[in-house]
């Protein structure tokens, strides 16, 4: 993982705490512990270009897509970037992988996080990227 300072440590492994979250949520297909990553107002962007704005439109989309959705086998997330655009906002680059016998895919999200008063990151503008083979 590269970042433009190592001042964030402690931003960064909260960042990255969030991140394995998202990766836990989406391998055991659970949407309320997705859910719970989201600043209120924010706007996701799928892989496939919906856009969601606000919490209640995120959660239900995801509450019918997350717990139907087809992949058997493994996903990973891993984070390859953290750029802080203030001390309370960054943006995240991240590598996912859904991993199943004989299949592979690949997905660039790019999360925009946000830090809460209470000291928690929250996803808060997010775009859902798919990777194309060449």
């Amino acid at each position: 993982m590269t970042t433009e300072s190592t001042s964030h440590a402690a931003d960064i492994e909260a960042i990255s705490s969030l991140v394995a979250t998202v990766e836990h949520s989406q391998q055991n297909k659970d949407p309320e512990e997705f859910l719970g990553l989201f600043h209120p107002d924010a706007v996701w962007t799928t892989a496939h270009g919906k856009v969601l704005i606000g919490l209640d439109a995120i959660s239900e989309f995801t509450r019918k897509v997350l717990p139907a959705a087809s992949w058997d086998g493994k996903v990973t997330y891993e984070v390859v970037h953290v750029l802080f655009i203030r001390p309370d906002v960054a943006a995240v680059k991240v590598r996912q992988r859904y991993l199943s016998p004989g299949e592979e895919s690949e997905g660039a999200p790019l999360y925009v996080v946000s830090k809460q008063a209470d000291g928690r990151w929250l996803l808060t503008a997010c775009q859902n990227t798919a990777v194309v083979a060449d």
